[in-house]
């Protein structure tokens, strides 16, 4: 899931609708194959992980993004949200992504996750990006 909100999927990616097809997708997906489960050995065998990546400034929607998969989908939901970002291609044209994602700013987003009830999180991508 890239971004909560549509009109900063249309400003940054030039996608209409992304929110709204993203989230119905996601929904089907869960329906399909419900919450991840993992074996005895930590090695995923079947169901939904969605992967996050916050955006500087909070651009890519932490809380929506958050709040649709605690309360529309399972607070069960596997989220790896990750803080790699590095700006590059064409980011320069946009202040508010012309810089890597702070580690306050990952913090805040592990800390949302945590308040919407999602308990399954992987943030280790945020080891070794400092």
């Amino acid at each position: 899931m890239k971004y909560g909100d549509e009109t900063l999927a249309r400003k940054y990616s030039h996608v209409r609708d992304y929110a709204r097809v993203n989230r119905e997708a996601v929904r089907e997906m869960h329906r399909q194959v419900g919450d991840l489960v993992i074996d005895a050995e930590g090695l995923a065998e079947r169901g939904l992980l969605v992967r996050h990546l916050a955006l500087p400034n909070g651009v890519s929607g932490v809380e929506t993004v958050t709040r649709f998969l605690a309360e529309e989908i399972s607070p069960d939901t596997y989220l790896n949200l990750m803080g790699q970002y590095r700006p590059c291609h064409r980011a320069s044209e946009h202040a508010e992504l012309d810089r890597k994602t702070t580690r306050a700013e990952f913090a805040e987003a592990l800390a949302i996750a945590w308040r919407y009830g999602l308990h399954r999180l992987d943030g280790g991508s945020l080891q070794g990006t400092w």
